[in-house]
């Protein structure tokens, strides 16, 4: 079975792989070691903002317990070395009143508006803040293990947040930079594997254009190609040689090449008028199909002929196809023989899939008449049926009569619920070929592998209708098969020689030929229950 393999260019394939892995490789290498360093200057600025904290801490502690809060802005503003500060806060801790108040402040600029007092966040920031623009914490102010006060300080990422940008856009040109590179290698790359590889294969095609076996490859520069470079040559080797063997066998088999041939044309004669007679069958089947859909009473006609055509066509097919087959080796032993190619063997598969390819044919040929006949009991010609006054019960009674030798040897029991003097007009012919297709139907579906079996025929008169319920207790049918039971080509027996037309055409008798109705009742427990009725009049 061919299955849908991706093909993929050899040139793309390598030029995919080395560009993704020197991609990954330098992207992934030069992100890590981005990560490293901006990690390691935000800590290098967390310890240098604390060092910078205790340092505002000590050199605030004169001036709050001085109360000169401008004295310490200024100081604030002088040892803003560091640039990267932010806010400065400084919060006056009085002890009496056991309260933390405000006392002065640094903003870095302009762009930098006051942010509200950290006061109620002192016990928070006592350890480090750090957010992606700033780092902010709390330090106390203390003398003598008593606290004045606290600092607050917030440094800004932005220089650092400034170099990250800058290394994200160099590893974007450099990693553009090494895709190039390594498109230029895969480049030279293909150059030098592919061609030893292309040699190889114009060597193939080149064989496979000439016939010619003789041809060799050369040796390759590459060690992998080069081995299966010499592999082909010992295959070429081969295979002329074998060929010459076939070349030195000729001559033993041409008298056997005209006795079969004759054999062939005669049995070929024989196919031929075959065939004709398939397709003249094939031809009556289609105008019987036209002739079926005409009838407008049938409303499951249409699937009828498409099952019909379908089950002979079946048969029909398997015999033009061993035909096709016969005539196809026929040509191929001809062939041979002329080409002066034909080996015994080849002469005795010939004769052994001839004679098994001709049993094919008669048997596909027997089965397809089998259904031509079973199909034209489906058809009602209505205009052959007479109508006549008889009676109801003797007409049951003459359909057991005609099934007595098959049913007095089976453990079967059929019974008669019929007034005696039961007499209707209507047609006769119908209601006995209903009744034959219903207790054969019991008898071969409905009783398999049962020991023994019932079958009630119950008839009512309804005045200008006429009732019959059928019953057996049989083993049913599966509800699966209840919905088109009616169908034509409905059987569990297709594989053993049922054709499905029986209980189809009892539901062409009943609505065409009789102009009534039949239903199969769902709701017993076991076997079939079948109502028919039908319009009848008075004798």
């Amino acid at each position: 079975m061919q299955t849908n393999t991706k093909i993929q260019s050899f040139h793309r394939l390598l030029l995919t792989t080395i560009v993704s892995f020197t991609l990954v490789a330098v992207i992934t290498s030069l992100t890590i070691i981005s990560l490293i360093f901006i990690n390691e200057e935000k800590s290098q600025l967390q310890r240098v903002a604390i060092e910078r904290g205790k340092i505002i801490a000590l050199m605030s502690i004169e001036d709050i317990k001085n109360n000169d809060y401008d004295i310490l802005e200024q100081k604030l503003i002088r040892s803003s070395a560091l640039t990267q500060v932010n806010y400065i806060h400084i919060y006056r801790y009085s002890p009496e009143l056991d309260s933390i108040t405000f006392f002065t402040s640094y903003n870095r600029s302009a762009n930098h508006p006051a942010i509200p007092d950290k006061i109620a966040q002192i016990d928070n920031l006592t350890t480090p803040n750090i957010s992606a623009d700033y780092i902010e914490f709390i330090i106390p102010i203390k003398e003598s293990n008593e606290t004045l006060g606290y600092v607050y300080l917030q440094v800004s990422f932005e220089k650092i947040n400034s170099l990250l940008k800058k290394f994200v856009v160099t590893i974007v040109l450099i990693s553009l930079l090494m895709a190039l590179i390594a498109m230029v290698i895969t480049n030279r790359l293909k150059k030098q594997l592919a061609a030893p590889i292309f040699k190889t294969m114009e060597l193939i095609q080149e064989v496979s254009q000439s016939k010619d076996f003789s041809l060799r490859s050369k040796h390759l520069p590459l060690r992998e190609v080069d081995i299966l470079a010499q592999n082909l040559n010992i295959l070429l080797a081969r295979v002329q040689k074998h060929i010459a063997k076939q070349m030195q066998k000729q001559e033993q088999v041409e008298q056997q090449n005209t006795a079969l041939e004759n054999k062939v044309i005669t049995r070929t004669d024989a196919l031929k008028e075959s065939n004709q007679e398939l397709l003249s069958t094939l031809e009556k089947l289609h105008q019987f199909q036209n002739q079926l859909v005409e009838s407008e009473k049938m409303a499951s006609l249409g699937d009828m002929v498409a099952g019909v055509a379908h089950e002979v066509n079946t048969p029909i097919g398997l015999g033009v196809t061993a035909s096709t087959l016969l005539e196809d080796n026929l040509n191929e032993i001809k062939t041979a023989f002329e080409n002066k190619t034909l080996k015994s063997s080849q002469l005795k598969r010939f004769l052994d899939d001839g004679q098994e390819n001709v049993g094919i044919i008669y048997r596909n040929l027997e089965r397809a008449a089998t259904l031509i006949s079973s199909f034209k009991k489906v058809a009602v010609d209505q205009s052959s049926e007479d109508e006549r006054s008889f009676n109801v019960n003797e007409l049951l009674q003459g359909v057991l009569l005609s099934l007595a030798p098959k049913l007095n040897h089976l453990p079967y029991q059929v019974n008669i619920d019929c007034a005696k003097d039961l007499t209707v007009v209507s047609k006769p012919g119908p209601i006995n070929q209903i009744m034959i297709n219903l207790i054969m139907n019991s008898v071969i579906h409905g009783f398999e592998d049962l020991e023994q079996g019932n079958i009630n025929i119950e008839v009512t008169d309804m005045g200008s209708q006429l009732n019959i319920a059928y019953t057996d207790d049989g083993r049913g049918i599966d509800l699966a098969l209840q919905k088109k039971v009616f169908d034509p080509f409905t059987t569990t027996k297709r594989g053993s020689g049922g054709s499905g037309l029986g209980l189809h055409l009892v539901y062409n008798l009943v609505t065409q030929a009789l102009g009534g109705s039949i239903q199969l009742e769902n709701d017993i427990a076991q076997g079939v229950h079948f109502e028919i009725s039908f319009p009848v009049k008075e004798a």
